[in-house]
């Protein structure tokens, strides 16, 4: 019978070489998955991924499910925060797939774009439309920075650009043009002028 072979005992300086060795790929492994899973978070590569509750939202397969025709502009009515837990809160039923902080245009992704948010009220025009809050008060027209127009313009001009949506007032619309929305925003204040000629200059 053949005696037990008994491993060479590694050295204590190779058995920290090897621990330190095996802790870098972890980290670096950590920090690709993480950013990873971040990438694939985001439909919007400058957004960062602050997802609503699944409570708050359907998930769908657009523009498969159905066409994607609108994008609909919000405005909170309440703080970016604030806007944000009202998005995890599961008791809530509303999010909206992108929110823009007024202070420096700082973009939020909520929801994925294939997914249905339930921002506009009107069943169709949910599955038919992607929903942007902008922080602010639609009595309150210092909340419309240009920081807040210049990345929310070029945000509308991705989405337009991804799904052929025409970068025009017909297709780029108002909460309260959604039929049935008893909403008023964005507001008197809001400038769609100069909204629609950044988003088609973005």
């Amino acid at each position: 019978m053949d005696s037990e072979r008994t491993a060479p005992v590694p050295s204590r300086r190779r058995l920290l070489k090897g621990a330190a060795l095996a802790t870098v790929p972890y980290t670096l492994l950590s920090g690709t998955r993480a950013a990873a899973v971040q990438a694939r978070a985001v439909d919007y590569p400058s957004a960062e991924w602050q997802p609503a509750n699944a409570s708050n939202y359907s998930r769908s397969s657009r523009p498969t499910a159905y066409p994607l025709d609108y994008v609909v502009v919000h405005v909170t009515q309440e703080t970016y925060a604030d806007t944000l837990s009202i998005f995890r809160d599961p008791e809530k039923q509303v999010s909206a797939h992108y929110v823009v902080r007024s202070s420096d245009g700082h973009v939020a992704q909520c929801v994925r774009e294939a997914d249905i948010a339930w921002h506009a009220g009107n069943w169709d025009y949910n599955t038919r439309s992607i929903g942007i809050e902008h922080e602010g008060w639609v009595d309150r027209p210092e909340y419309f920075t240009n920081a807040l127009y210049e990345q929310s313009a070029r945000l509308t001009a991705a989405i337009c650009t991804a799904y052929g949506i025409p970068k025009d007032r017909t297709h780029i619309i108002a909460h309260h043009e959604v039929p049935g929305s008893d909403h008023t925003d964005p507001g008197p204040f809001w400038d769609w002028t100069r909204y629609i000629r950044l988003v088609n200059f973005a």
